[in-house]
């Protein structure tokens, strides 16, 4: 992603390095995103002596990196200048970094390569299992969370047009809320579920304005969080258990949130609460 979501790219990319060196061992970690058709530009490092991987495009194909994403699989190499499996083009940025051992892994996000993250030793060596796993899991972690990036911008496009979207739109928007929703409340990185839920709120200002606005200075009622979170499961037809499973809580947690969100909206049922807080901008 480009533009005005490069700052949060970066905080994820950074995330996911700290992630792998804490959960390899391994002390150096460097990554970056898609940066032009066919490279990617390492924009994060982590445990680096010097800059000298900053910056670097690595193209299509090429070195250890280029290799995972040509092959959307991860590779290792004991001592990277000497190996025959990689092709060499940036051989003079890793040797001043002094790194020999090292493994490469794709970001992939709906079968497409977005990224790539790498692990590495000053010393060659055969990385075994568990640097590479967990390589892998922090390329997972940053997976979802570009995913979750994407659906967000996706609704908001919608958003920012309402009256040109149909009927048929406007469900398939709140059943993305709902589901957004749920997945924020796990992620750990607060400044993302902060960005997610923001979002989901403008989603539902938006389609609290497209239904006409006319009780716009109407007090907003306070509901908490997981109440809102309960009513966007609801709308989307789901029982106290499901939305349970969703939001990681229990049957009865959930019929409490219910309960307490249809006194502060004055609703005498599940339905006349999700209108009730659809007219108040809380769901789309």
């Amino acid at each position: 992603m480009q533009g005005e979501s490069g700052s949060n790219d970066s905080a994820d990319v950074r995330a996911a390095l700290s992630r792998l060196r804490r959960a390899s061992g391994l002390p150096v970690a460097f990554g970056g995103l898609l940066a032009g058709t066919g490279r990617y530009r390492i924009n994060e490092l982590s445990g680096t002596a010097s800059a000298a991987l900053r910056g670097l495009h690595i193209h299509h194909g090429n070195g250890l990196g280029g290799k995972a994403a040509a092959q959307s699989r991860p590779f290792a190499v004991a001592d990277y200048h000497s190996s025959p499996a990689i092709s060499h083009e940036y051989d003079a940025a890793v040797g001043a970094e002094g790194l020999r051992s090292v493994l490469a892994v794709p970001v992939i996000v709906r079968r497409r390569v977005r990224g790539v993250l790498y692990g590495a030793l000053r010393r060659p060596l055969r990385l075994g299992d568990r640097p590479l796993t967990a390589a892998m899991e922090a390329a997972r972690e940053l997976e979802q969370a570009l995913l979750l990036q994407d659906e967000a911008a996706r609704l908001l496009s919608v958003a920012r047009q309402p009256t040109a979207a149909d009927p048929a739109m406007w469900e398939e928007v709140r059943e993305a809320h709902g589901a957004l929703r749920a997945l924020a409340q796990r992620i750990a990185d607060p400044v993302l579920r902060r960005e997610m839920l923001a979002a989901c709120g403008r989603l539902a200002a938006a389609s609290s304005g497209r239904s006409g606005g006319a009780d716009g200075a109407r007090e907003t009622p306070a509901l908490a969080p997981r109440e809102v979170d309960v009513l966007a499961c609801v709308a989307s037809g789901a029982t106290n258990a499901e939305a349970a499973q969703r939001l990681g809580l229990r049957p009865e947690t959930v019929k409490g949130y219910l309960a307490s969100s249809m006194r502060k909206l004055g609703a005498h049922s599940r339905m006349q609460a999700v209108i009730a807080a659809r007219r108040a901008g809380l769901l789309p």
